[in-house]
């Protein structure tokens, strides 16, 4: 094979680390629950925070790592803010995972 055909294989360097951030993100059972949560519908951070069985700072330090990598977004209605999935990208990742792992 021609080595030039074989270097049009390899990743770009800023995709590879982009695409390592979400695996390690997916890498935190937290962060799986709260996803997981988020897959059924929008919620707030006291609401996940009951769900999940964490304290609400705790569940904001993740929501804010999340959305730092465009993972899960917010919107704010009056004092609340409410957090959803980013795209149907971040959903299609984690239930297609998810289908994997409950596969025989």
């Amino acid at each position: 094979m021609e080595t030039t055909s074989l270097t049009d294989r390899r990743i770009e360097e800023h995709l590879a680390l982009n695409l390592s951030d979400i695996f390690k993100a997916l890498g935190d059972p937290t962060r799986v629950k709260i996803i997981y949560a988020l897959v059924q519908n929008e919620l707030c951070v006291h609401d996940l925070s009951v769900v999940l069985e964490m304290a609400q700072s705790a569940v904001s330090h993740q929501l804010r790592y999340l959305r730092n990598l465009r993972i899960v977004k917010r919107r704010k209605s009056g004092k609340t803010v409410y957090y959803s999935l980013d795209d149907d990208h971040v959903e299609q990742i984690f239930v297609q995972t998810l289908q994997h792992i409950k596969h025989e």
